[in-house]
């Protein structure tokens, strides 16, 4: 009997630890550790990372670093030393949803230590949208299109994304319908790739399928729609396989699973955060990188990225932030490919029977 999946053999994966992961944590995550992790993953692999948001930091203390982690990233000495040109070979994407964050992102570049590509937000649920941005959808797509003109002729690329496909945790139910047209909208206006979102693990694998699957009927173009999948709900991995399926190659993740919405408290002070209306800070997340690699690996993808490099590198976040992280990859590692020797040896004494007398007591 012949089967198989139907899915790329090969995917684009950008890790966004250092922004989404640690925007979640209820202490300030230090300059130096945001770096450490920021080159760490371009070593692994990785060529696409996320490393903070250029948003007002009263609301996001998280970020009050930004400047001093694309100043560092973009200088990096242990890159420079390991022959990556990071100007020219790393895409850093920073956050900016309003248009003073654009406006800063576009002062960084022009000083050389500014983002690559910067990231804008629209949700389906014009609740939600209004809750998270503090605009109307009209305001805001009438303010998108200022920042993609500005920002394309400062040479940076932009994202837009899509949230609220598969539900709206104010609202209730979406129409899945509603974020292909968005997405339309986002690439008509000049975004250069569109990140469709499940940014409260609202989606379900079929749904996710459905989705894709109309969203690359629409527009066939799988090099600019990138999937983002939460696990509040345990379903990260299920979704990433459905989205494979329906053909996506450029997915997203965080080292643990860690993050979610940005932090109403940080050390011993509360901050704005997101407000009550969405944060969650108990069994939230992402899809685990270190996981979400290594299945790729033994389904026989290619993803430019070391495994064993991620393992030791999740292990050393979870002394980072002080507590056991959702990805099991990094207890377990790869799956034996050959016999353990040792082991058999052991046995074989303890038992004092042959390889061949066991093979004919089989059956």
């Amino acid at each position: 009997m012949k089967f198989s999946f139907d899915y790329p053999k090969k995917v684009t994966l950008g890790d966004i630890t250092v922004r989404d992961g640690f925007q979640h944590e209820e202490k300030f995550i230090s300059t130096d550790a945001k770096v450490y992790y920021a080159e760490q993953l371009v070593l692994a692999g990785f060529r696409r990372i996320e490393v903070t948001n250029l948003g007002n930091p009263a609301g996001m203390p998280q970020f009050k670093d930004a400047e001093e982690v694309l100043r560092r990233i973009k200088t990096s000495r242990t890159l420079e030393k390991a022959g990556i040109d990071v100007k020219n070979d790393v895409e850093v994407t920073a956050v900016t949803i309003r248009e003073k964050a654009v406006d800063r992102a576009i002062g960084l570049k022009r000083a050389g230590i500014g983002p690559d590509r910067i990231l804008m937000m629209v949700s389906t649920d014009e609740e939600h949208h209004f809750a998270n941005s503090g605009t109307t959808l009209p305001e805001y797509w009438r303010e998108c299109e200022r920042c993609i003109a500005k920002a394309k002729e400062a040479g940076l690329k932009v994202n837009g994304t899509v949230s609220t496909i598969w539900g709206s945790p104010i609202s209730g139910p979406t129409k899945m319908e509603d974020a292909v047209l968005f997405t339309k909208r986002w690439l008509e206006i000049g975004a250069d790739d569109v990140e469709h979102a499940d940014h409260d693990g609202s989606a379900s694998p079929d749904q996710v399928y459905r989705y894709y699957s109309m969203l690359l009927e629409a527009i066939p173009r799988p090099e600019v729609h990138l999937a983002h999948f939460h696990v509040t709900r345990g379903w990260g991995l299920a979704n990433v396989l459905a989205a494979l399926q329906a053909g996506v190659r450029l997915f997203e993740s965080t080292l643990g699973g860690i993050g979610g919405q940005p932090a109403n408290f940080i050390d011993d002070t509360p901050v704005a955060g997101t407000g009550d209306y969405y944060y969650n800070s108990k069994g939230v997340g992402l899809v685990s990188t270190e996981d979400m690699v290594l299945m790729m690996e033994e389904m026989g993808i290619e993803t430019g990225v070391d495994p064993d490099r991620l393992f030791k590198l999740g292990r050393n976040l979870e002394r980072t932030v002080g507590r056991r992280l959702r990805s099991y990859s990094i207890l377990h590692g790869r799956i034996p490919k050959a016999p353990n020797d040792a082991y058999r040896r052991k046995g074989l004494k303890e038992r004092k029977i042959s390889l061949g007398e066991e093979e004919g007591q089989r059956f």
